[in-house]
């Protein structure tokens, strides 16, 4: 058997088991998380932060599955691992949403507010005061829970102290989404500009823009805290998944989520990455170059089949959130589509399933058992 076979294999079933694993374990957890999440959000006593807390986790749920397919990693199933992974997502989304209103300063409160993320990977720090800026705001203590659960997440992970230097600094990498909702646009240019001139300098091949959108994506964080659940963790692997995500595959998520986003973004106003290129056409071309990098690059890592599956499973997810793009940019859809391969369309009904609100049948939603 040539190397080729012998790798679309592995992939196909290293896809097999993720699709198992996906709808008979992920997903169904996923779900309960979201509900427990949703049930803490309608106790927040801040109007507009609870009606904020609610509506994103709605419209961003599949957020939370997409991180949650890098439970599919290890080979054993986590509970600590996946309820992280979806407590951080949370965290962003809504720190992502909350970000957007007005405030007097806005990038000091959006600074502080995202500070969040990395006491969520800092188990031993002291939590900080994330809405110093605007005291009269008051969450019921809904932020502080996830950056609690994703806390004793990390500590459950027996590899985290090999891992946690270089999530941190992913997530304070993170910050740079504070920038993109600067309300004027001059500001938020300048500011981008600025932070990929410094904080962007170890992506030096890429644009100015694709350095701040490849900060952007917590991709390589939750692929290095999938890592962490396995007990023997090799330096060298930590910095070839490192290395393998930062830039190339989280620039090319983050892309991909802003040509999704790109009707919306632009009829409120909002940066779009995408729109950089000048023509959607653009976006797309440099989207479908980076699709077989970041595959290839996927599968020289360690279990690379399962990390090129994952890879695999944010395209399909991105192609349907956005209704496979192909009203917007046509041939580009196409092109992304050819280079993503076979995986992408196969797992194309799990990503759709992901994205189906959870049917009632009239019993009460109770939190997993640990089956690990």
């Amino acid at each position: 058997m040539n190397e080729r076979r012998r790798r679309t294999l592995g992939e196909a079933i290293a896809l097999l088991v993720v699709a198992w694993r996906g709808v008979t374990w992920t997903i169904p957890n996923v779900r309960r998380e979201l509900n427990g999440w949703r049930k803490r959000a309608l106790c927040i006593p801040d109007p507009a932060l609870r009606a904020d807390a609610l509506e994103t986790l709605r419209r961003e749920r599949m957020n939370a599955h997409g991180a949650a397919l890098f439970a599919v990693l290890p080979r054993a199933r986590s509970l600590p691992l996946l309820r992280l992974l979806v407590a951080f997502q949370v965290a962003l989304d809504y720190l992502d949403t909350i970000t957007e209103r007005p405030a007097a300063d806005e990038r000091a409160h959006g600074d502080r507010l995202h500070r969040a993320l990395i006491d969520a990977l800092e188990p031993d720090a002291e939590p900080a005061d994330y809405y110093g800026e605007r005291p009269s705001e008051d969450d019921g203590g809904y932020l502080r829970a996830l950056v609690e659960t994703c806390r004793h997440g990390c500590t459950a992970l027996p590899g985290y102290a090999d891992v946690r230097p270089h999530v941190t600094s992913a997530a304070a990498d993170l910050s740079v989404q504070v920038l993109n909702h600067l309300t004027q646009p001059a500001d938020r240019d300048a500011a981008l500009r600025d932070w990929a001139d410094d904080g962007g300098l170890r992506y030096s091949e890429l644009a100015w823009f694709e350095r701040a959108a490849a900060a952007s994506s917590t991709l390589g964080i939750y692929a290095l805290l999938a890592t962490a659940a396995s007990q023997r963790l090799r330096a060298k692997d930590v910095r070839a998944i490192d290395a393998a995500y930062r830039p190339t595959v989280c620039l090319l998520c983050t892309l991909m989520d802003s040509l999704a986003d790109y009707d919306e973004d632009r009829a409120c106003g909002a940066h779009s990455y995408v729109a950089r290129y000048g023509a959607d056409e653009v976006a797309a071309e440099r989207i479908a170059e980076l699709v077989p990098r970041a595959l290839a690059q996927a599968r020289s890592l360690p279990s690379g089949s399962r990390h090129a599956v994952i890879v695999a499973g944010m395209v399909s997810m991105y192609l349907a959130k956005a209704g496979l793009l192909g009203a917007r940019v046509g041939a580009g859809a196409q092109e992304i589509r050819a280079r993503a391969g076979w995986m992408t369309a196969v797992a194309m009904p799990v990503t759709r399933m992901m994205d189906q609100p959870r049917v009632r049948l009239g019993c009460r939603c109770r939190r997993p058992q640990n089956t690990e």
